[in-house]
């Protein structure tokens, strides 16, 4: 799937891998983020924690008549104010986004998969 943009040159088609990879990059960048959650859990609750080469398995990006949304899914540190992490995360997104691709996101939801106590 991929998100079409028209302009005065022509259309320009992103993959929605690409835009995963690129608001992943973003989010990682922000702190109290561990790293990304895969989307998909495992029955037992576990969380995977994926590397920079995965990040479009933790994002959903979904274009709807409304607009792009996204949905991440992270992993944070212990100690760390939950809400104002995932505003970092949500701010700093969509200015990344906007700024690399010219893109307007409607939304970016955070659902936070796990909290990481890093070991002393």
């Amino acid at each position: 799937m991929s998100i079409e943009m028209k302009n005065k040159y022509g259309n320009i088609d992103i993959s929605t891998e690409v835009i995963a990879t690129i608001a992943g990059g973003a989010a990682i960048d922000c702190y109290g983020i561990v790293g990304m959650a895969s989307k998909k859990q495992l029955k037992d609750g576990l969380t995977e924690l994926l590397g920079r080469d995965n990040f479009s398995r933790g994002i959903v990006v979904r274009q709807t008549e409304d607009g792009i949304h996204i949905d991440m899914f992270i992993i944070v540190s212990y100690g760390t104010k939950i809400s104002e992490v995932a505003h970092n995360v949500q701010t700093k997104v969509k200015y990344t986004l906007d700024q690399m691709l010219g893109l307007s996101v409607d939304s970016v939801n955070i659902f936070i998969q796990g909290v990481r106590v890093t070991s002393l």
